[in-house]
């Protein structure tokens, strides 16, 4: 694997051994000294053209818990906001000897532009409203945490699914990890031609939460990713909770051990009541914590040298 741009670059065994070495990982967080030397004098570049603070702040750890040099670059600060292009700007920077480039940018399709300019790593943090494939692995990990196989799981994902990578690429992780995956919207916020790809994929739409939420193992709700709207996609916040939130009254419905996910950060009161993203069985806390373990997996196979 020599980068990770989407979770159509791994295969089921790829990602079991992401996994593996993650839940090693994860022990390294409950350590009073928390460094490998895995990566010592590899040097990695945190570049974040969207704001964030989960997925950057990981990716920071990560790699200086490896022992990795790791140098953050945002949008604001840097020679892109003087109207530097973003191949001008990879490669000034990848110029200087990186190993490894983690990017966030609001273009679709911007990290693989990427990886053909640059012969540095390239990991995938979010591109545009395509995909955000180590959040679909830490998603993956943490049900898999507490559901155990994930085969013949029903996991229910909920919301803005128009602009949501998010939503891609946990799609793409489930099914492929053998989960029943059904998605569920609003018409508006149902993206344009998925009926072709949920038969191609395998996974299943609605427009009826209440009828979907009894029967899944598991749920995650997706934010209102009101900074990429440009209309009116519904028309009052009250009018989408009563629909789509998952509210005191629906976290009722829930089986009772359903692991309640949201990749954050959670609008409260919009798609999730306090009730529920508060819940013993809610596991955004614990998403986040996997979170740290998955990037420190994903850039210790990605950098790493056999040797190690």
């Amino acid at each position: 694997m020599k980068h990770l741009l989407s979770i159509d670059d791994l295969s089921v065994d790829a990602i079991a051994e992401i996994f593996e070495t993650a839940a090693d990982m994860h022990d390294v967080q409950r350590r009073e000294v928390k460094k490998l030397p895995a990566l010592r004098g590899r040097t990695v570049i945190n570049m974040f053209f969207e704001d964030s603070t989960r997925t950057r702040s990981s990716f920071e750890i990560a790699g200086k818990w490896l022992s990795a040099d790791v140098i953050n670059i945002s949008a604001k600060g840097s020679s892109a906001s003087k109207g530097e292009s973003l191949r001008d700007t990879v490669l000034t920077v990848c110029a200087m000897g990186v190993d490894g480039l983690v990017i966030r940018h609001p273009a679709s399709g911007a990290a693989h532009q990427v990886s053909q300019w640059v012969d540095a790593v390239v990991v995938n943090a979010g591109d545009g409203m395509h995909e955000h494939p180590t959040q679909a692995l830490l998603d993956a990990y943490t049900l898999q945490r507490r559901l155990g196989s994930l085969e013949g799981r029903h996991v229910v994902l909920v919301g803005d699914l128009t602009h949501s990578r998010v939503f891609r690429s946990n799609v793409l992780c489930l099914t492929k990890l053998g989960a029943r995956v059904t998605v569920v919207a609003p018409p508006t916020l149902m993206p344009s031609g998925i009926g072709p790809w949920s038969a191609a994929a395998g996974f299943e739409t609605s427009y009826d939460l209440d009828a979907v939420l009894p029967d899944a193992d598991a749920v995650m709700m997706l934010r209102v990713q009101r900074e990429r709207m440009s209309g009116g996609y519904f028309p009052t916040a009250r009018e989408y909770t009563v629909g789509y939130g998952l509210t005191r009254d629906r976290l009722a419905t829930l089986k009772p051990d359903a692991p309640i996910c949201h990749p954050g950060p959670m609008n409260r009161g919009l798609e999730i009541a306090a009730d529920a993203a508060d819940a013993a069985q809610s596991v955004v806390l614990e998403q986040v914590s996997s979170g740290l373990a998955v990037r420190m997996s994903v850039l210790y196979h990605l950098l790493a040298g056999e040797e190690s």
